[in-house]
């Protein structure tokens, strides 16, 4: 039996959020609290993880080794699809936290994740239980408004609207730890390595850097202490997701794209190219120009991002990253650019940001193979076309002209590591 306080209820458990959520929760001081983890519909890691009494390892990789240590911060691991047992855990009055990790797709229409948290709301309302935050840990901007909207849009009930406007709050917060997937050799490699538990089958491998800003709106709502175990809590986490945005998903998307043109497979054989280098730079330059953050914890950031990325132990592929570019460029790099525009109309599009979006272009119409992005233009198109997805507004002379040599460049280095002549 445990004696945490089983205060949170987690939906989506799977490698991040054991690699962040749970991390954090265990080290955070003061009362020990508990996590009763909802998986998808697929009950594989729950029954997995309840045959181990919801103990796992967590493994370090870092350049140099691994280290191991074991995770006992989940209390009870239950399938999606059970609905009551969902219903009742959010209802019960020691639960003051519902946290998600379902990706974008759980929040848009369609899904049922919404309307299971209504479900478990309702509950809770008939239940008498108090009020409670719902707080998603995935990766998207302002993501406690996308929560609130989601949950109210799935209300149909005007009573329990008026009591989740009272009751319930929608923190939003930046996470970071970059999670790669678990394979057969990790598992059979723990044997070697003190501190795991033993005959884990679910380990999670993780980086050693981990990052945590949550908005300050609990509004007296009981949580962990998560400060105490390095995560930020911040009235505003608006700077914080830009800076995650701006310079590693951006540059992790300028990676995957101008690294698989050079012939690259993971972000480490890409970083350790001095043409990618170059480029990561020089968007790392233009970004820093625009985040409202001081210039030394840029700096920090920026090199921090060079130590993780250059870690060949954590193998992550390109090919993955490159997936659905017509929806994270936006973002990742055409957001700056309007930043940049908007502070000086004469500025122009810089080169890392013109190196991106070429590299973008050359991708999905040269590469269709690695291609995993429903939104992009087909293989056939031009540079006009790559603008009306991602910033039809965009679609000027220089911006044209500046894409279309950054793409003539991309392709002779190209050729010329084909020819393996250095890029």
């Amino acid at each position: 039996m445990t004696d945490r306080r089983t205060g949170i209820v987690h939906v989506g458990v799977g490698a991040f959020a054991r690699a962040h959520l749970a991390w954090y929760t265990q080290r955070a001081d003061g009362a020990a609290w508990g996590i009763t983890a909802f998986t998808g519909r697929s009950p594989d890691v729950a029954d997995a993880l309840t045959a181990q009494d919801c103990r796992y390892t967590l493994v370090t990789r870092a350049a140099d080794g691994d280290t191991a240590s074991v995770v006992d911060t989940i209390v009870a691991a239950h399938p999606g699809s059970d609905d009551a047992a969902f219903r009742a855990a959010i209802a019960a009055p020691e639960t003051t936290l519902v946290t998600l990790t379902v990706t974008e797709n759980g929040y848009r229409a369609g899904s049922d994740v919404p309307t299971r948290l209504v479900a478990g709301l309702d509950a809770r309302r008939a239940a008498g239980a108090g009020r409670i935050s719902l707080m998603s840990l995935d990766n998207l901007t302002h993501n406690g408004s996308v929560l609130r909207d989601a949950v109210l849009g799935a209300v149909d009930d005007d009573a329990l609207r008026d009591w989740i406007g009272e009751h319930v709050t929608f923190p939003s917060s930046m996470v970071d730890r970059i999670t790669p997937a678990t394979t057969d050799a990790d598992v059979e490699g723990l044997a070697r390595l003190d501190g795991a538990l033993p005959g884990d089958r679910v380990p999670v491998i993780t980086e050693p850097f981990a990052e945590w800003v949550i908005e300050d709106r609990f509004d007296g709502i009981e949580r962990p202490a998560w400060e105490t175990a390095g995560a930020r809590v911040v009235d505003d986490v608006t700077p914080y997701e830009q800076r995650k945005l701006w310079l590693l998903n951006g540059s992790h998307s300028l990676l995957a794209y101008l690294g698989l043109q050079l012939g690259h497979e993971t972000v480490a054989d890409a970083m350790d190219d001095p043409t990618c280098r170059a480029a990561v730079e020089q968007l790392w330059d233009e970004a820093a120009l625009e985040l409202p953050l001081p210039a030394d914890e840029i700096a920090e950031a920026r090199a921090a991002l060079v130590d993780r990325f250059a870690n060949p132990r954590i193998r992550h592929t390109l090919s993955q990253i490159a997936s659905g570019g017509s929806e994270k460029l936006p973002v990742r790099v055409v957001d700056v650019l309007r930043h940049r525009l908007a502070r000086d109309p004469s500025a122009g599009i810089g080169p890392g940001a013109a190196t991106l979006i070429a590299a973008w272009w050359l991708h999905v119409t040269t590469q269709p193979a690695l291609v995993n992005d429903p939104g992009a233009p087909g293989a056939g198109s031009d540079v006009h076309d790559v603008l009306a997805v991602i910033a039809p507004d965009l679609d000027t002379t220089p911006v044209v002209a500046a894409v279309t040599a950054a793409a003539d460049r991309i392709r002779a280095g190209s050729a010329r590591a084909s020819e393996g002549v250095p890029a």
